[in-house]
């Protein structure tokens, strides 16, 4: 690999099929190519919509809009168990103050329900409404109830029988302490969940809490996945001497599953022109087609080739990164429609893609490469053909636990692990023997992200983390 790959503005490159077979293929900086693939996902559309119970609904992305179907919370509920009481009674302290009587979690303030007036207090439990006339609550770890007015009992905190009696209030509270009021969560009406927002826990419980049993989302994309290669098997085959195990169909069917997708895993395509025409063709009846080898330079590389007779346009067929270099983005059927829009910024939507475009990925065919490249340029496309509102890409930062050494030119995301203990953590490469080393990976749970102009990077030093 040369330390100093063309510019991204290079039309021409070693990794590039001949310009008469693919006259608009270029290899571009990473920025780039995770760009256009933003673009162009940013003008695709979500498939059906279908209703689904709400539990069902974990992983799927909302086709509506959840709205508070009431206050939230719809009383002023305390956040402490202790007494509820007037601010401006324990102006200073300590304080006695006459109890009322006692209000619970599920208790309703029913008329009869005496406000809290100058000198007075009501005993509270966490998640009960607080009373009219209180605007803050103590915490009963800062009261004491009065011997003398407990029929014999001895002073203490509990919370019993307790209307008539006395506390003791030893310190001061501000208005509006230790409780949560009426509305400040969400306002009836209010948007909590936004179309477009995958669901998780928090968001199944949030449709939980406004009584939705049952929510609409959009129908999972179809994503075709299609190894290729003379020297691939099923995995329950013997394989010969010069032979592999399809395990790059089985990671990417998981990879898309996790992306949101549902996938059709098709045949082995051969290095024969005719069998991986029609199985191309097969796999571009699906929304997406993501191809695995095949893709970069030399005698037996079709891929491309077929691609460019069933009129593809390609976006571009290499980006300057490592692993996963010789990565191609294009589309099937589209013509000038498949030109996205450069205006359209991640996190909005274009006008509806024309219906005939289906957009393909080509990945490199060694596992590591595979599983690099389909993270950073396949998931954003299915995660927007699944109705997912657009998201740039972030890394994390953690400190390195060991110097690293490379070659400049190419922006790296290599196999390494993240250790320690809760804020005590930093991160070594893994020991790998190239993109061909998947038992590496499986050790690995994330990327260290190298930048194309640094060759040595020192113990200590914070560096751009991509979680597996």
């Amino acid at each position: 690999m040369s330390s100093s790959p063309p510019s991204s503005n290079s039309f021409r490159s070693s990794f590039e099929v001949p310009s008469a077979v693919v006259p608009s293929a270029r290899v571009v900086s990473f920025e780039d190519a995770r760009h256009l693939v933003e673009q162009h996902s940013a003008g695709v559309s979500p498939g059906e919509v279908e209703t689904v119970d709400l539990l069902v609904g974990l992983g799927r992305v909302l086709a509506e809009r959840i709205l508070a179907d009431r206050d939230f919370p719809p009383f002023a509920r305390a956040t402490r168990d202790g007494y509820a009481v007037r601010a401006a009674d324990l102006a200073e302290i300590p304080a006695r103050l006459e109890v009322l009587g006692e209000v619970k979690a599920g208790d309703s303030l029913d008329p009869g329900v005496p406000s809290v007036g100058p000198g007075q207090a009501m005993a509270i439990m966490t998640g009960a409404p607080l009373p009219a006339g209180a605007d803050a609550v103590v915490m009963v770890e800062h009261t004491s109830l009065l011997a003398d007015q407990l029929a014999g009992s001895p002073a203490g905190t509990s919370l019993g029988n307790l209307v008539g009696k006395l506390v003791e209030v030893r310190r001061s509270v501000g208005v509006g302490e230790n409780f949560v009021p009426r509305g400040a969560e969400a306002r009836a009406r209010q948007l909590l969940l936004d179309r477009g927002r995958r669901l998780d826990h928090a968001g199944i419980a949030i449709a939980a809490s406004v009584g939705k049993s049952r929510v609409e989302v959009f129908r999972k994309p179809r994503v075709a996945v299609l190894s290729t290669g003379d020297e691939v098997v099923e995995i329950d085959a013997t394989p010969g001497p010069a032979q592999i195990r399809n395990s790059n169909s089985y990671s990417l069917a998981a990879q898309v599953q996790n992306a949101g997708g549902a996938v059709v895993r098709l045949a082995i395509a051969p290095d024969e022109r005719k069998k991986l025409k029609s199985l191309i063709e097969e796999g571009l009846d699906c929304d997406l087609l993501v191809l695995t080898g095949g893709v970069s330079m030399g005698k037996y590389d079709l891929v491309e080739r077929v691609l460019e007779e069933l009129k593809a346009e390609f976006y571009f067929t290499g980006a300057e990164i490592q692993p996963g270099r010789p990565v191609v983005f294009g589309s099937c059927g589209a013509g000038a429609l498949a030109r996205a829009d450069r205006g359209v910024a991640v996190g909005t939507r274009a006008r509806a893609s024309a219906p005939h475009r289906k957009y393909f990925f080509g990945l490199p065919g060694n596992p590591v490469s595979t599983m690099v490249t389909f993270e950073l340029f396949a998931r954003p496309m299915i995660e927007a053909l699944a109705g997912m509102t657009p998201q740039a890409l972030i890394f994390l930062r953690a400190r390195l636990k060991s110097e690293i050494r490379t070659k400049t030119g190419l922006k790296r995301f290599l196999p390494a692990a993240l250790s320690g203990e809760f804020e005590d953590a930093a991160v070594e490469l893994a020991r790998w023997q190239g993109s061909g080393d998947i038992a590496a990976l499986a050790r690995a749970n994330c990327y260290v992200v190298i930048p194309p102009d640094r060759e040595r990077i020192e113990a200590g030093e914070w560096v751009s983390l991509l979680m597996r």
